[in-house]
């Protein structure tokens, strides 16, 4: 079963699927992801890595607390969920990438 397996090469492999990783994880980290809810009334920017880097609030919503709080936790739903699919996309796609990788 492992008659031909040279090590060598699975090393190459290794190293040449942790540099893709390292690629994508950086990449990732750049890309932004924008959720709104209310009609605009609340948008939530976020990274690749989840972090929230912007979140705006309409002034109209801030004399409504339970508006705003039913706004808020709807906006954040929505990007949780693109960060989500954002990350299955790139586990997929560096997935196929290891697989097309080739060994000189």
């Amino acid at each position: 079963m492992f008659n031909n397996l040279n090590f060598g090469d699975l090393g190459k492999l290794f190293m040449q699927a942790q540099q893709k990783a390292r690629e994508m994880q950086e990449s990732a980290e750049m890309f932004r992801y924008t959720a709104k809810s209310g009609g605009g009334l609340v948008k939530i920017v976020a990274n690749g890595k989840g972090e929230a880097i912007d979140l705006e609030i309409d002034d109209s919503l801030l004399s409504d607390k339970q508006s705003l709080i039913i706004l808020l936790i709807a906006a954040f739903n929505e990007i949780t969920e693109q960060i989500d699919n954002g990350r299955k996309e790139a586990a997929m796609k560096m997935a196929g990438e290891f697989a097309a990788l080739n060994v000189k």
